[in-house]
């Protein structure tokens, strides 16, 4: 039908649900096509693109998105296209074992956007694309696999406003010249490559640059403050992950447009207590995993939204002085003291990560009146108290961590209406009494919840697209643009239509770890593997009474550690349906009976132990049982393995052997005593001896003897005269 189409100059079909092949004899006709956008479909088969060569009148091609099933056919080298194209996107392509797709581009000289991005393309840096396109505005080689160093070239790129190399594995140093052959550069992102050594000077200059983004890097020489004096207009700026050093932070922080300031995974110093920021409602900032020391500022609460700096040296008391109206802060691994804060807005808080500190007192009760609240991780304090039993809005937590700390009571069954929550971890602490059946009414990692379990990890900070890049909630809307809008911006009609910037995705973002006992190992869970994790840890309390049948609903949760307590009764039967289960640890006990033979059937059983209790009866010796050992099982002199074939095979065909180990205390009996006697008075007169030439021991055994004396006496003694009370009462 489109050959019929002789005038046809624009092809839209993005952003629908076109499927099938695309018949390279469609657009092979209409040779007026100025404009061919096929992004965002799910077409499939293969696409020759020599098809469109002769178009001599085509300027812009735009395919890829969503996802692309599409081959596209690339032998092209001997092929010389008509046209000059203004902008070609071509995205989401497996195009490794084509390395001469892009020599065809060699003959174009009018591009002014580029985007090959996530096609896993290699070889050296296509510097030429610079070279020969003195307008290209946009370049997107993100998600590739280029190597070499980035060169670009001497004379000035005034129009290019947006470069996005990240995810390759370039290396090298970074070119002197950049901020001036750049100069009005707004977008640049070089993260996730091989860079090292330091900042050119010349990007100090770059007064128009908005976004810069050099995270996970290799580049290691003291921290470029010129930044923050000189680009005043940045509004992203991302240097974590590298090996920067010294003090970054001058002692007024004056940028009105940041947003996101991202400096974690370094080695900077210094202290923020005389920092003082005056400038608008920043995102995100990360300090995290540095050498930071001194206070909080209160300025920082107040400002920020998203604020990550643990891992650091700071101390002192958080500060107060202002609300917290943010929706994530994580202060844990530092060396905060005194009271819990509860200074936060629980109606806009999602996560608390605020463990590994030393902060005492009792859990205040506002931490659980939020409709908010996803997280709250506590652990490794010396928090005390019971957990508060009565709340207000019921939290929708996903995870509570309150382990490792001196905190007493019941547990509340309030705990239960949460049922949402994949991880809950209330290990080493004092809790008492027996644990609530009700605790089966939570999913622990339902497959419904895996979705919206995404959340815990990413929220707060921005969601990550088909492609894996991050985008960052709450920002200008220019920021989640995709490339085909940024193009039908471009006025094919109108030439002199004014360019508008398209920002980058965030090349890294902050790493959310939660730690948690599971398989004999505390193991840290990050970002996305936490959709992948639930458990329940009780471990290291008080618990009395039997373990509750109804915990065998459980199906989902792939760690329960009931260890270190003192619960009674048997193993349930039910344990047997859970079927997710990696590591089940009832050991140090009081169970008794026999290990339910069902439980052959976890098959994903990795790490099992009931150690220390009083069970009975045979060891299942079938499916995971198999690769148990010993240690498994020990401290239960009750326990038995069944014998194996080959165990009961030479204990028929070897009667003689068997008595000789039954009767070898009689055939050596005389022997065995001569030797225990002498070896018993060598022992005495060496132990003699040692006491007559070492007057120090001499002074210290009659010392040791003296005392036991006198407590043995006063036990004695003691334990008469309450015996006495006992019987005259």
């Amino acid at each position: 039908m489109l050959n019929n189409l002789t005038s046809l100059e624009i092809l839209d079909l993005h952003r629908n649900l076109f499927s099938g092949s695309i018949s390279s004899y469609l657009i092979s006709s209409p040779k007026s096509l100025r404009f061919i956008d096929f992004s965002d479909n799910y077409f499939q088969g293969s696409f020759s693109f020599s098809s469109i060569f002769n178009h001599s009148k085509l300027e812009i091609i735009i395919f890829g998105g969503r996802e692309n099933k599409l081959q596209i056919d690339t032998e092209i080298a001997a092929c010389n296209p008509q046209f000059q194209l203004r902008a070609l996107e071509l995205s989401g392509f497996n195009l490794k074992n084509n390395p001469t797709f892009l020599t065809f581009l060699l003959s174009q000289h009018r591009l002014e956007v580029v985007d090959l991005s996530h096609n896993m393309l290699n070889g050296k840096f296509p510097s030429w694309l610079l070279e020969n396109n003195r307008n290209i505005k946009f370049l997107k080689l993100r998600n590739n696999s280029f190597t070499g160093t980035f060169h670009i070239p001497q004379h000035p790129l005034s129009g290019m406003i947006h470069i996005d190399l990240s995810c390759n594995q370039l290396r090298g140093r970074l070119p002197k010249d950049l901020g001036v052959v750049l100069s009005n550069l707004k977008v640049l992102n070089l993260s996730l490559n091989h860079f090292d050594a330091d900042f050119p000077t010349s990007i100090y200059g770059m007064n128009k640059l908005e976004k810069l983004d050099s995270s996970s890097n290799n580049l290691s020489v003291e921290v470029p403050k010129a930044l923050l004096q000189n680009c005043t207009n940045l509004i992203t700026l991302m240097l974590s992950n590298n090996k920067f050093h010294g003090e970054f932070f001058p002692p007024l922080l004056n940028l009105t447009k940041l947003r996101i300031l991202g400096l974690g995974s370094n080695q900077l110093t210094g202290s923020l207590a005389n920092v003082e920021y005056h400038g608008g409602k920043i995102f995100l900032v990360d300090v995290s995993y540095n050498n930071m020391t001194g206070k909080i500022p209160s300025s920082w609460i107040y400002y920020v939204n998203s604020l990550s700096m643990g891992n650091n040296n700071f101390e002192g008391q958080f500060p107060c002085d202002q609300q917290f109206t943010g929706s994530f802060i994580d202060v844990s691994q530092n060396f905060l003291s005194g009271p819990l804060p509860s200074c936060f807005n629980m109606e806009s808080v999602e996560q608390i990560h605020l463990d590994g500190n030393n902060f005492t007192g009792p859990i205040p009760n506002a931490l659980f009146n939020s409709s908010t609240l996803r997280v709250l991780n506590l652990r490794g304090n010396n928090l005390f108290g019971p957990i508060p039993a009565q709340i207000g809005s019921l939290p929708p937590l996903r995870i509570l961590s309150l382990g490792n700390n001196q905190l007493s009571g019941s547990i509340p069954k309030w705990i239960c209406q949460s049922s949402k929550i994949r991880i809950l971890d209330l290990s080493k602490n004092y809790f008492l009494g027996s644990i609530p059946s009700c605790l089966s009414n939570i999913s622990f990692g339902t497959i419904d919840d895996y979705y919206g379990g995404i959340d815990i990890a990413a929220k707060g900070f921005g969601y990550m697209d088909n492609n894996n890049e991050f985008y960052v909630n709450g920002l200008d809307e220019r920021d989640s643009f995709e490339f085909s809008d940024f193009v039908h911006n471009m006025g094919l009609s109108d030439e002199s239509k004014s360019w508008q910037p398209v920002y980058s995705s965030l090349g890294s973002f902050i790493e959310i770890q939660i730690a948690f006992l599971t398989k004999r190992n505390l193991l840290s869970y990050k970002h996305y593997t936490l959709n992948f994790m639930s458990g329940l840890d009780l471990s290291c309390n008080n618990l009395t009474g039997e373990i509750p049948r109804s915990l065998g609903k459980l199906s989902s949760i792939r760690a329960l550690n009931l260890s270190h307590n003192h619960l009674t009764g048997s193993i349930p039967v039910s344990f047997s349906n859970l079927t997710e289960v990696e590591s089940l640890d009832l050991s140090y006990n009081k169970l008794s009976g026999e290990i339910p033979s069902t439980l052959v059937n976890l098959n994903f059983l990795a790490v099992f132990s009931v150690a220390y209790n009083n069970l009975s009866g045979s060891i299942p010796d079938k499916g995971q049982f198999a690769t148990f050992d010993d240690s498994s099982y020990e401290g239960n002199p009750f326990l038995s393995r069944p014998p194996s074939e080959k165990n009961r095979t030479n204990f028929v065909e070897s009667p003689s052997s068997v008595e000789s180990e039954e009767k070898w205390y009689e055939s050596d009996r005389t022997f065995f005593l001569a030797s225990f006697t002498a070896t018993y008075f060598v022992f005495l007169l060496g132990f003699g001896a040692l006491l007559y030439i070492n007057p120090y021991w001499r002074r210290r055994w009659f010392y040791f003897i003296e005392n036991f004396l006198y407590s043995s006496y006063y036990f004695v003694v003691d334990s008469i005269y309450k015996l006495s009370i006992y019987f005259n009462n």
